[in-house]
């Protein structure tokens, strides 16, 4: 049931300030994150030596030591921070797309299957030999993203009432558990696939190139492109369809609009870092209560938390167990479950923020 609208007794220069004040820190927060993803880890580099090395390239940095500090933060760093905060921006963005496209709280790419219909057409691009590197996946991880919406979907409208947000959260979690299973056979009866596939089965940011983040431009700009075209018709719907079609909203053409960008969105963060969960789920509630003026607010801030929350897990996760890592995606999981359980004990819909 849709929650009830309520009335926001603010006036209108204490909501702009509200509006304004968020994101401005969020902004603040995900420079913070970059700053420490630069200059934090097995090699610890002084910030001036980033900044150093960040103006004048890998020759920087005039203490001893210097020019290998400038090298390891734009060879190895500065790809990796860029790759963060495009994946958990693309994660944030598809989590509150779904989750009102859906109306369910507990929606994101991975409940809805997303992820691992991304992952699975990875592990199919390796395991043919079809593909290789990151230009070559985000195609497969794309085509496995938009099957496993479609399974959902058609699994989900059989029966009486059409899919609800139950259903449909059934429908994926049921479907990722199978598509889940299945890559898992495909990993375990080729050695080298599970080599190769290994680094993107519990998501990671080390390993990657300048040139993954350029590739990933172009679907990570269609995606939030379609979201915040449809963002006022997502406002609709999460009050309900009926009041969204009163409202002069499209509701299909919203619906398919906001599944096509998140999956874009999802089918480039896969290929890139893995499948890494409850950034879309956990970010979006939390930007909604931020800024809940609707979703051209809520979506571009939960694009900035997003990426903020990637980045730091990503930070944490070098420096709990150096001199090792433990990667991102797991230190994602280990925020995540709280805050799922969290969600579930508050049981409020997606517009009650």
């Amino acid at each position: 049931m849709a929650p009830a609208a309520r009335s926001d007794t603010r006036t209108p220069a204490a909501r702009i300030a509200r509006r304004t004040a968020w994101p401005v820190l969020a902004l603040a927060l995900t420079l913070v994150a970059v700053a420490l993803s630069l200059a934090v880890g097995s090699r610890p580099v002084p910030l001036s030596t980033v900044v150093d090395a960040l103006l004048h390239g890998a020759d920087g940095g005039g203490a001893d030591g210097g020019g290998r500090d400038a090298l390891v933060v734009r060879s190895l760093r500065l790809p990796r921070t860029a790759v963060g905060l495009a994946a958990g921006a693309a994660l944030g963005l598809a989590g509150a797309a779904l989750q009102a496209a859906t109306r369910n709280p507990l929606a994101d790419p991975g409940i809805l299957g997303l992820s691992q219909g991304a992952a699975a057409g990875v592990v199919f691009a390796i395991a043919t030999g079809s593909a290789n590197g990151f230009a070559g996946y985000v195609w497969y991880a794309f085509a496995g993203a938009v099957l496993a919406a479609c399974l959902v979907y058609a699994i989900a409208t059989r029966g009486r009432g059409g899919a609800d947000p139950v259903k449909l959260a059934l429908a994926g979690t049921a479907l990722s558990a199978m598509i889940t299973g299945a890559t898992t056979v495909a990993l375990t009866s080729s050695s080298a696939t599970l080599d190769q596939f290994r680094f993107w089965q519990v998501g990671a940011l080390d390993g990657r190139d300048a040139g993954t983040v350029t590739r990933m431009l172009p679907f990570l700009a269609a995606g939030a492109l379609l979201l915040l075209v449809c963002a006022r018709g997502l406002d609709g719907l999460v009050l309900g369809d009926e009041t969204a079609r009163a409202l002069g909203h499209h509701v299909q053409r919203v619906r398919v609009t906001a599944a096509l960008g998140a999956t874009l969105l999802t089918a480039a963060a896969v290929a890139a870092a893995g499948p890494i969960a409850f950034v879309g789920l956990a970010v979006p509630h939390l930007a909604r209560r931020l800024v809940p003026d609707g979703h051209r607010w809520t979506l571009p801030m939960s694009a900035l938390l997003g990426a903020c929350l990637l980045l730091a897990a990503d930070v944490a996760g070098r420096v709990v167990r150096p001199p090792g890592e433990v990667p991102a995606g797991v230190m994602t999981a280990l925020v995540g479950v709280p805050a799922l359980i969290w969600l579930v004990r508050r049981r409020r819909a997606v517009g009650d923020a």
